[in-house]
């Protein structure tokens, strides 16, 4: 019995560790795979993780869209970025709404934020000026694909 419940249990374990998830950003250590700088933004800090569970942690929104320049797409599992409404809290990217508002600045300057809630993204572009982008449109603009 002792034997099989640690062979249920170490199946149990590598079942758990194969889960492709994001790790958690340490705000004030980690830095950007992109730019080399700190990340301290808990409000537009980014992350992808690759099929294979590797991730790579960056400042902005911006880095991680550059970076996406020189990477296989379809080595991605996740695209992540923080809900700016919500600090340190990352969002699927795909689902998110993005605001460019030169009211709003972001670490590398290209003014762009993201929001969960495409009502709280208008809120906030109606409050400040600037331009809304779905996921697609954003991959557009930084010439992705």
């Amino acid at each position: 019995m002792t034997n099989r419940f640690i062979f249920v249990s170490l199946i149990l374990l590598i079942c758990a560790s194969c889960e492709i998830s994001p790790k958690p950003i340490n705000y004030g250590s980690d830095g950007c795979h992109f730019c080399s700088m700190t990340i301290v933004d808990k409000q537009h800090a980014a992350q992808i993780v690759t099929k294979k569970g590797k991730a790579f942690k960056f400042d902005a929104v911006e880095c991680m869209m550059n970076h996406l320049r020189d990477l296989d797409m379809a080595s991605v599992e996740l695209f992540m970025v923080n809900d700016f409404q919500a600090p340190g809290e990352l969002i699927d990217a795909k689902k998110a709404t993005f605001l460019i508002s030169k009211e709003i600045p972001s670490p590398m300057g290209e003014y762009l934020s993201a929001f969960s809630s495409s009502v709280e993204a208008e809120q906030i572009e109606a409050e400040n000026s600037g331009k809304l982008y779905s996921w697609d449109e954003l991959l557009t603009r930084f010439k992705v694909q």
